[in-house]
């Protein structure tokens, strides 16, 4: 099938967003997609904060946008917007990363007043970055996702339900994109 770049541009090392991706990437696994996950908080700041466009995490990671079909972003929501650490990325991509590219924005925060960050603060950078097709997004509240001591992950049904048609709509889109692709020739 295809190769996801999963992108996690939370901060948090026990970041629900990133427990929620890693949760929607078995699902594209089990589609047979290939997932590669991608924890932007584990680019070293120097890196991201000091513009190093050629510092080793820094080219890694541009490799690994340039290798994906298609990008899964998450974020938490902070400010009404995707987080500084996913932006710091971001600008360090080449202008047109996402080229042919389709991607599935996420995003998670405390307050339904966020639900709107997803079209109106990340689909634009995604959209300028020449992103082939951004699917419709999901915002997700923290409330309907649980973590267990164990590090297990459950979220509510309702939600669970919704992303599930959200990331078949994306793998679907996906693998529709990579056979016109590769009919092309």
């Amino acid at each position: 099938m295809a190769t996801v770049l999963s992108v996690s541009g939370s901060p948090s090392p026990a970041s629900r967003t990133a427990r929620l991706l890693r949760h929607l990437d078995r699902r594209l696994t089990a589609q047979g997609h290939d997932v590669i996950p991608l924890d932007v908080r584990t680019i070293p700041a120097e890196a991201l904060l000091g513009a190093d466009f050629r510092h080793p995490a820094i080219v890694a990671a541009t490799e690994l946008f340039d290798r994906a079909d298609g990008v899964v972003i998450g974020t938490p929501v902070y400010k009404a917007a995707y987080s500084g650490l996913l932006k710091s990325l971001l600008d360090l991509l080449p202008q047109y990363a996402l080229a042919g590219k389709t991607v599935l924005p996420l995003a998670t925060g405390g307050s339904a007043a966020h639900v709107l960050a997803i079209d109106y603060a990340l689909r634009p950078v995604l959209s300028s970055m020449g992103a082939a097709h951004v699917v419709q997004g999901w915002f997700t509240l923290d409330k309907d996702i649980a973590v267990a001591d164990d590090g297990t992950l459950t979220v509510t049904p309702a939600t669970g339900e919704s992303l599930a048609q959200v990331v078949d709509q994306f793998s679907h889109a996906l693998g529709s994109r990579t056979a016109l692709l590769a009919a092309a020739g």
